[in-house]
């Protein structure tokens, strides 16, 4: 008899037991990663305590987390294809134990929630059940070449050498080459396709639009030369590396949030479509690239890019759990965008430009939130845990909005009306003409938050919808009439 998958789940011996690897294996993340940046993340304080834990051995820190971050095992991203292979092995009347380097608390998590499993095997404080240490734990209760080991890594490769079957589940290619040469007739488990497309959406390539915004002062001040253009270009992508490696960051701290989210479940961290490893390393990767880019721009756009990295991961950790502080953070990052194209050009911030931002910007905060507390509504999901708000904020919310949006209207009426505008524009009274444009798109954008009819971010929601695109076009043409 076989799975599914083509692994074998009953023969010759059928008393012979199945021995299941967790992390990566059975589920596609790793506890370890998942449950320090949560602890961290609640509370970053507390990564003084886990430095302590750690001098005292990996499995005294696994023991801190644990005893610190209780895991919720109902919405782990775990491999259907090894699940069915545990179950239609039981079915086939052989004993299935889970083994893993994880700690007891989480192993014991995970098997009560299955219920599939006749026993497990995991990590205490005192120790690491990894490579040779599993492989003797497991020799000790089956003897060698007394049970088939379902693993994934190269630690997993010491339990293999003790193990009567090997199968292996997307290991590298490393690893791989190594099984095959320890048993050729090991049986390999690829992933499913479409890795090149979680990477992508990881990144997410589509909020890039958002670092347009380092174009404005380009814009405003009217420096149109090739040089300025280039190092324009060249911040935008700087910002935009920046911000991907907080993205990956951010869902790393958010993983058993988004996962509970009817939307954000689908993100590849959470769905575990992308390995948590594999992130951990591209994001410090990212942004030595933006750094480095940034500093070959312009030292003060670096300063600025900094700044960015800083209230961001502040954002991350703190603020976005502050009600309103974390309106407020959200405003100022997009405002930092503006003022860093202004640094990479060398030209003066106007406090007009400045005082517009951070109005049009909180409004657009607001309504993010707005969509996100409207979701949680409609599917009749309980309060969010990482965001101070209630769901029956939700009207206040949409009033905040709309005074923050029609504030920034009357910020660029008043800057129509004052001198400064006319030694930036021949034609100033066309400018006019932008304010009844940015009443409708803000009223438009309003109204359609309410009816659900935007996705939980109003600015990639505008570079979407047609009729936002036509306001901005609009916008666009008065601004380089009034020239």
């Amino acid at each position: 008899m076989q799975a599914s998958g083509g692994v074998p789940v009953s023969g010759e011996d059928s008393a012979t037991p199945l021995v299941v690897d967790l992390d990566g294996t059975l589920i596609h993340s790793d506890l370890l990663v998942e449950s320090a940046f949560a602890h961290v993340g609640a509370a970053p304080l507390r990564i003084g305590g886990l430095l302590l834990s750690l001098s005292k051995g990996k499995a005294a820190l696994k023991a801190k987390i644990a005893s610190g971050t209780p895991i919720d095992a109902t919405h782990l991203p775990y491999d259907d294809r090894i699940v069915a292979l545990v179950r239609e092995t039981r079915e086939a009347g052989r004993p299935v134990h889970l083994a893993s380097a994880s700690n007891e608390r989480c192993v014991r998590a995970v098997a009560e929630h299955l219920g599939l499993f006749d026993g497990w095997f995991a990590s205490n404080e005192h120790e690491n059940l990894s490579s040779s240490t599993k492989g003797r734990r497991l020799v000790e209760t089956f003897g060698e070449k007394g049970f088939d080991y379902v693993g994934n890594d190269r630690a997993d490769l010491a339990v293999w050498t003790v193990a009567r079957r090997c199968i292996a589940v997307h290991p590298s290619t490393a690893v791989r080459r190594d099984l095959l040469k320890l048993d050729p007739e090991a049986l390999v488990l690829d992933s499913p396709g479409n890795r090149p497309r979680a990477w992508i959406k990881l990144l997410r390539f589509h909020q890039w639009a958002k670092n347009a915004l380092v174009l404005v002062p380009l814009l405003t001040a009217q420096h149109f030369d090739l040089v300025s253009a280039f190092e324009e270009i060249g911040a935008f992508l700087a910002f935009s590396l920046a911000a991907s490696a907080i993205y990956i960051l951010n869902d790393l701290v958010d993983l058993d949030a988004d996962r509970k989210h009817p939307s954000k479940k689908r993100r590849p961290l959470a769905a575990g479509t992308v390995p948590v490893m594999e992130a951990m390393v591209l994001a410090p990767l990212l942004l030595v690239v933006a750094l480095g880019g940034a500093l070959a721009i312009a030292p003060a756009f670096a300063a600025v890019l900094a700044a960015y990295l800083f209230l961001t991961t502040a954002y991350t950790f703190v603020l976005k759990r502050k009600m309103m502080v974390d309106i407020i953070a959200l405003a100022s990052l997009y405002t930092i965008r503006v003022i860093g194209g202004a640094a990479a050009i060398a030209v003066p911030v106007s406090e007009w430009l400045l005082g517009f931002s951070m109005f049009i910007f909180t409004a657009l905060a607001l309504i993010k939130r707005y969509v996100e507390l409207a979701a949680r509504l409609d599917a009749n999901l309980p309060n969010p845990t990482n965001r101070n708000y209630l769901k029956s904020d939700l009207d206040i919310v949409a009033a905040l909005a709309a005074a923050a949006g029609f504030n920034a209207v009357t910020v660029f009426a008043l800057y129509i009306s004052s001198d400064t505008v006319r030694h930036v524009y021949r034609h100033p009274q066309a400018l006019w003409l932008v304010c009844p444009i940015l009443m409708y798109w803000l009223g438009r954008t309003l109204l359609m938050a309410h009816r659900r009819l935007m996705d939980d971010d109003p600015i990639v929601f505008a570079l979407r919808d047609w009729n936002s695109l036509v306001a901005v076009g609009l916008i666009g043409v008065i601004l380089f009439a009034a020239m």
